[in-house]
């Protein structure tokens, strides 16, 4: 079977979280696509070389979620050429049997614009900058600095935008227990799947 699950949405916002409960529960194949440009951001060098040259062994790295690395990811992914080197490897990961969720900024609109589920996680950047200064500590208005950066970039970029897809569910996680995300998502994929 092939089914695919877009779940889009900005940082820090649970669409990881969500997204690894979604495959877990179905069964699915899971791929963190930022954890692609992150590695390729921390990599160094020239960022179109080091998309070509990814190896698995570039997305086991300890430091691929430091706030660092999130800037980095941002600023290689408005590169289209770096964008064009990943593609086919999402596409290809999506459509694989058994069932695959792929979470990112573009996955419903760019990547996976036929997913059979297409969900948009958000909550408001206090709420992120609030989550991620939790993970990485820090001075939090820094990170919610870094936090509205990111996203400004990340929605203006030319090159595939983060925009939730006409077609997806949005999942407003700001006053949310993870529980109640997951339990949002898990329904709606139940809903796609006829269970």
């Amino acid at each position: 079977m092939q089914f695919t699950v877009a779940i889009d949405g900005p940082a820090a916002a649970g669409k990881g979280t969500i997204s690894k409960a979604v495959a877990a529960h179905f069964g699915f194949a899971h791929l963190d696509t930022g954890a692609l440009y992150r590695a390729v951001g921390v990599k160094g060098g020239d960022p179109v070389a080091a998309a070509l040259g990814l190896i698995p062994e570039d997305l086991a790295r300890d430091d691929l979620r430091t706030l660092e690395a999130g800037q980095a990811a941002s600023r290689v992914a408005v590169i289209p050429e770096v964008r064009a080197a990943l593609l086919d490897f999402q596409r290809r990961f999506a459509r694989r049997e058994g069932g695959a969720v792929l979470d990112g900024r573009d996955i419903g609109t760019v990547i996976c614009p036929g997913a059979e589920v297409k969900l948009f996680v958000t909550a408001s950047a206090e709420v992120r900058a609030r989550r991620r200064h939790l993970e990485i500590g820090g001075d939090y208005d820094q990170v919610l600095h870094a936090v509205v950066e990111r996203d400004t970039r990340d929605a203006s970029r030319a090159d595939a935008p983060m925009r939730a897809a006409e077609d997806s569910v949005m999942i407003d996680t700001s006053e949310m227990t993870i529980e109640e995300a997951v339990a949002a998502a898990l329904a709606e994929v139940s809903r796609r799947l006829g269970r």
